[in-house]
């Protein structure tokens, strides 16, 4: 049985993810394809394997608890396991109090590799960081957490942290498993393609576009409202966009950063990872030169003839 840990991002579809395999439950059992999801994970099945354990009897009871369910999924015919919890990688709170994308994520998936005795493969789906930032400090301030201080915010738009070194953690955690980046901006409303590329198969249950879309952010008028219950402002920003808390040059330095993770992605990786980025790549063609679309056959005659 194939075991495939989707361990998020954060604020990348996950949500959606999820939602859309636990609506295809009955057809994807069907192809052997079965799904863990927080409703299940976070119900005590996880509990003492990524976070360090607080008593040494917690491992062995969580290792064999993991076990037992794995071998209960073979025999019901499970062929590809999908593991689908973000924060086996960690959480969003973490991350902005250590103004750092996913510090320690190595030492978790270090855990969660052996209590799966190596998994398959482990996919991670990465974000623009100035957007991945800007959707986690949204998401936190109506949980509790206060807007970040300027001095937090020019520290996180320079932090030396990015997905380069999250994923450098993961493949040395989970060595000899498969690493697949997938990328938000090509499969954020399309989860059924990203099915497809964690698992392989290449007929999943269809999804259109745009029709799995939960736990999204809130917009700048719901920031205002919740900071405004708690005698705070939010800095002006146009009604019903999408608040950032990056100004140009910040966020353009992040943009920087990760498109130079990108292109470090796209040239191999150093052999850690592979990235896909295309779900549904365009049918060959024939891309011809510009100056072979400039001219052709009927050029020949008059280059042939001297002036009189």
């Amino acid at each position: 049985m194939d075991v495939i840990l989707h361990i998020g991002a954060h604020r990348t579809a996950t949500t959606s993810f999820q939602s859309y395999l636990r609506a295809n439950r009955a057809e994807l059992g069907a192809q052997g394809i079965g799904f863990w999801a927080p409703w299940r994970t976070r119900g005590g099945l996880l509990n003492g394997i990524a976070d360090r354990p607080c008593a040494a009897h917690e491992p062995q009871r969580a290792l064999g608890r993991v076990a037992i369910n794995l071998e209960a999924a073979r025999r019901n015919g499970i062929a590809a396991l999908v593991v689908t919890d973000e924060n086996m990688a960690g959480t969003p709170r973490r991350c902005l109090r250590r103004r750092a994308v996913y510090p320690g994520i190595g030492e978790r998936l270090a855990r969660l590799s052996a209590a799966f005795g190596r998994p398959t493969r482990v996919t991670l789906q990465v974000r623009a960081l100035d957007a991945w930032w800007a959707s986690c400090i949204a998401w936190l301030v109506p949980r509790g957490e206060d807007l970040p201080d300027p001095a937090t915010i020019e520290a996180i738009s320079r932090a030396a942290r990015s997905w380069r070194d999250v994923i450098t953690d993961i493949a040395c955690a989970c060595p000899g498993t498969d690493i697949q980046i997938t990328a938000y901006e090509a499969f954020g409303d399309r989860p059924d393609l990203l099915l497809r590329v964690l698992t392989d198969r290449r007929t999943v249950p269809v999804a259109r576009p745009g029709s799995f879309v939960e736990n999204r952010r809130p917009d700048a008028a719901g920031l205002r409202a919740v900071l405004a219950d708690r005698g705070a402002a939010l800095p002006d920003t146009p009604e019903n966009t999408r608040w950032s808390p990056f100004n140009p040059s910040q966020a353009t330095r992040l943009r920087e950063i990760y498109a130079d993770d990108l292109y470090w992605l796209r040239a191999g990786a150093d052999g850690l990872a592979t990235l896909t980025e295309d779900p549904e790549p365009a049918r060959p063609r024939l891309n011809l030169a510009a100056a072979a679309m400039k001219r052709g056959t009927p050029d020949d005659g008059p280059a042939r003839k001297l002036a009189r």
